[in-house]
Order: structure tokens, then C-alpha cells, then sequence
């Protein structure tokens, strides 16, 4: 019941917060490892987050886990998207947030903080599925609750890219859409966050 008013209890990564301001924050990420899933959502009927249910069948959360152990894997919050345009075949190249018609998506779960190092989880049995660190990062951060549509999302992101470099940082790459509720939750009480990173 709980999760339906928007509760998050499950794992969350831990960040330090450099500089709070009322239009964002600037947050220090430190190492993890994370499980994502690259792809093209008009194979999916145009479904943007059809990545999730390959990302919990490899972590186990709608059965037995797909990976080679098997092991099931701890949810954590939030799922991060990110879209990028599409070149050649099926490579995604991420620099920048729009630009043509296709776009690849990225969906990404931060695996539990047990695992330190890529080799330490269990291997995905669906090979769409990779398994990689991501080093330490800053990002500059806001928050909003409700729905994710992309038009808020757009406007999301481009008043934190005005603050941010008004205010001196330089923004390093494109943003990422982390929502830390599951899609039953109620809108009013969900959790969302652009994050963009900065130098």
C-alpha cells in the first residue's frame, strides 16, 4: 500500500550534496555498478520504458532471475532513462539529448551497493543486457513530483541547464530521467529527478 503513495523502500544510491540552491543541487555520486539495456522503442510498439521488464527479469523481480547463477538481485531506486540519437545500425551515440526522429533509450538499474565491481554480479543470460561501473560523477539535480511526460521533462531540463551554466558550471553531457516509484504508484505522490552532468 505503501508504494502506492509514492514510499520508496528500497535502496537508494548515496550522494553528497556540494551546493543546495532553490533551483537545483549539485550532488557527488560515487562509484556503482549498474545493470542497462539499450533500445530502439518503435520495436517495443513505441513503449520508451520496455527496457524495465528485461532489467527485472535479469535482477529476478517477476520470477526466477536471468542470470547465470541464478541470484536474485535487490530492486533499488531509482530506474535511470536516458535517449540518444540513433546512428549507422542499432549504436546509440549519447551526446546530445534530441535531434532526428529515432532515438535509442537507455534504461539502467543501480544494483545494490553489495556489488563493487561489474565482475562481482551475476551475469545477464540475455545478452541485451550489460552489466558495466560508472565511475564517480557530479550532477546538477531538481526534482519534481507526478507524471514524467517528455514535455515536462524538456522543460525540466532546460531551465536546470540555464541555471547551471548561468551559475558557472559546465555542463559535461545529457541529462538522465531517474524515477524512483513503481508505474502503480499514484502521480501526486511520485518521485522524479533530471540529472545533469557537470564538470
Amino acid at each position: 500500500m505503501g508504494m502506492v503513495f509514492g514510499r520508496i523502500c528500497v535502496e537508494t544510491p548515496k550522494y553528497q550534496v556540494l551546493k543546495s540552491t532553490p533551483n537545483y543541487e549539485i550532488r557527488a555520486y560515487p562509484p556503482s555498478v549498474i545493470a542497462e539495456v539499450t533500445y530502439d522503442p518503435s520495436q517495443f510498439k513505441g513503449d520508451k520504458d520496455a527496457g524495465f521488464t528485461i532489467l527485472a527479469n535479469y535482477i529476478g523481480v517477476m520470477g526466477n532471475p536471468q542470470n547465470t547463477k541464478p541470484e536474485k538481485i535487490a530492486m533499488t531506486a531509482p530506474v535511470i532513462t536516458k535517449s540518444s540519437e540513433k546512428i549507422a545500425m542499432t549504436a546509440p551515440v549519447v551526446t546530445k539529448e534530441g535531434g532526428g526522429d529515432q532515438k535509442a533509450v537507455t534504461m539502467a538499474f543501480i544494483l545494490s551497493s553489495k556489488y563493487e565491481r561489474a565482475e562481482e554480479a551475476p551475469r545477464p543470460v540475455d545478452e541485451r543486457v550489460v552489466v558495466r561501473e560508472e565511475g564517480g560523477k557530479k550532477y546538477g539535480v531538481v526534482g519534481f513530483s507526478g507524471s514524467a511526460p517528455e514535455k515536462v521533462v524538456a522543460e525540466k531540463v532546460a531551465k536546470l541547464r540555464a541555471c547551471l551554466q548561468g551559475d558557472g558550471f559546465k555542463v559535461v553531457g545529457d541529462y538522465l530521467l531517474a524515477r524512483f516509484n513503481p508505474p502503480w504508484s499514484l502521480p501526486p505522490f511520485r518521485t522524479n529527478e533530471v540529472m545533469i552532468p557537470i564538470e
